[in-house]
């Protein structure tokens, strides 16, 4: 039986920490704040409850997976996870409206030739099918194995099966996902509702690889579905799986440092000054604090081709509105409203100014569920927006000009809003910060091919023995099936050591 420390209690971490647990080792988690969950928080007040991460799952399969590995109850019997239908629906620049059926193909290219033209529905369809290709290509080698060593391959070349484009006398290929757009879908609503995808990551779609492509495409292939109480019921649901699983949890507790011995990871060093010793260390951090932790000791090898650990990447504003009056029935789950002048958002998003997208794209989220209002007399609903990752320093009176900025937007999917407010809160990166301890608020962005290994993210060995990281930082990246997936491999690496080929 090894001793395994963990820190962090995000959701990768806490299944890494559930599935070493199952399998006779003793696990003990370390997590700075007072609670679990990460980025998977609650925000209550007067009766009333929000998600102020994810307020959606993607491919469920995953938490199926890891409740199905650690213990007798299944997922379902542990949360209640509905699906959601329609999967979104979609207020576009010009004012058309368009209402996706969740997980249905002929469902989807017909909402779509009805609401944008015929002709609209097959090319978004024909879309689908190169994206299934992509993912039918990229699954394994990205989600579901260890970072391969020769990942350079996966630099290189691009999945995604592009239609041959016939431009000034050449053939080309799309090689960003809004070259996809612009040469393969052909309307700019079409255009809108692929880059959202990209967008909601806080990805660049100018920039983005086509393979991208796999955004909509997990969506589309394994639905979207929502957890009663919220998603903040899945965080609960694995911790007291790991409870279950006699995983130790010790909160309100800071690591200032990661022993070593020979060479090799040999426990932490708490902020009280007590040493705890351990024969392997996950961690859940972001990179920059696991450098400190560090305290030089390079965590990755130099000179081998080892993909550097992203520090970069967007952020998220959320602004939570408690409403007078119920939820209207046949209210969409999610709609998305998309910015009025999509390119002046990319461009403020994304032109390297930092700035903040005036009347941004907004997704709006208004879950039916009376576990979420004080009585079925007010209705719940959440807001979100990319924006840049910003300096601690910014003032409230910023993201206050924002939240504003963003009511107006969700004013397109909910006329009487503001008639409606009771009052806000505003949920901004420093929040994130917080609770996570990227800086800036940062979101990492799933893992991609191509595009050089720029969405690569670090493997989840290190070039420290016994040192292994979890989250959404490492492989396979963020998201919350993302997450789910890298503490699925970083057990199987400490179970059955580098020879591990990933989960079946």
């Amino acid at each position: 039986m090894a001793r395994i420390a963990v820190i962090g209690a995000g959701m990768g971490a806490m299944g890494a920490a559930a599935r070493l647990a199952v399998a006779g080792h003793r696990v003990a988690v370390y997590e700075r704040t007072e609670t679990y969950g990460g980025a998977v928080r609650r925000f209550e007040r007067d009766g009333f409850g929000f998600d102020t991460g994810p307020g959606l799952l993607m491919v469920p399969a995953v938490y199926r997976d890891l409740f199905i590995k650690t213990g007798k109850e299944p997922l379902e019997a542990c949360v209640d996870l509905v699906q959601v239908d329609p999967s979104a629906r979609h207020v576009f620049a010009d004012g058309t409206e368009v209402s996706l059926p969740n997980a249905s193909r002929a469902g989807v290219v017909a909402a779509l030739d009805e609401a944008l033209g015929a002709g609209a529905g097959a090319r978004w369809g024909d879309f689908l099918i190169r994206a299934r290709e992509t993912w039918d290509r990229t699954r394994r080698p990205l989600l579901e194995e260890p970072l391969w060593p020769n990942w350079q391959v996966l630099a290189g070349r691009e999945p995604y099966p592009a239609v041959p484009h016939k431009r000034l006398l050449r053939t080309r290929r799309a090689g960003t996902l809004a070259e996809v757009g612009a040469w393969e879908l052909r309307d700019p609503r079409l255009v809108a509702l692929l880059e959202s995808h990209a967008l909601a990551y806080g990805l660049d779609p100018g920039t983005s690889p086509a393979n991208a492509a796999v955004l909509p495409y997990m969506e589309h292939a394994f639905g979207t579905w929502y957890v009663r109480g919220g998603i903040r019921e899945l965080a609960r649901a694995v911790y007291e799986r790991c409870l279950a699983r006699k995983v130790e949890f010790h909160f309100g507790v800071e690591v200032t440092g990661i022993l070593e011995k020979d060479g090799r990871a040999a426990g932490l060093e708490l902020a009280d000054r007590t040493m705890e010793e351990a024969d392997f260390v996950v961690s859940g951090v972001a990179p920059g604090v696991l450098d400190r932790l560090m305290r030089g000791t390079a965590v990755r090898a130099e000179g081998v081709g080892e993909v550097a650990p992203q520090r970069r990447a967007a952020s998220r504003l959320t602004v939570l509105l408690a409403l007078r009056g119920g939820r209207p029935e046949g209210t969409v789950h999610r709609t998305v409203v998309h910015a009025e002048d999509r390119e002046t958002e990319l461009d403020a998003l994304f032109g390297g100014n930092g700035g903040m997208a005036t009347r941004p794209t907004v997704t709006v989220l208004r879950p039916d569920d009376p576990a979420l209002v004080p009585d079925a007399g007010h209705e719940a609903i959440t807001l979100t927006s990319t924006l840049p990752t910003r300096p601690e320093e910014d003032r409230p009176e910023v993201f206050e000009r924002q939240a504003a900025d963003m009511i107006a937007v969700a004013e397109r999917a909910v006329p009487d809003l503001r008639d409606r407010l009771l009052w806000h809160e505003v949920r901004t990166p420093a929040d994130i910060a917080e609770a996570t301890g990227a800086a800036g608020g940062a979101v990492p962005a799933p893992a991609l091919a191509a595009a050089e290994g720029r969405l690569l993210h670090a493997s989840n060995s290190t070039a420290v023995s016994g040192l292994f990281t979890v989250g959404g930082w490492s492989h396979p990246g963020g998201g919350l099936p993302h997450a789910g997936m890298s503490g699925a491999l970083v057990a199987g690496l400490i179970l059955e050591g580098p020879d591990f080929q990933g989960s079946q």
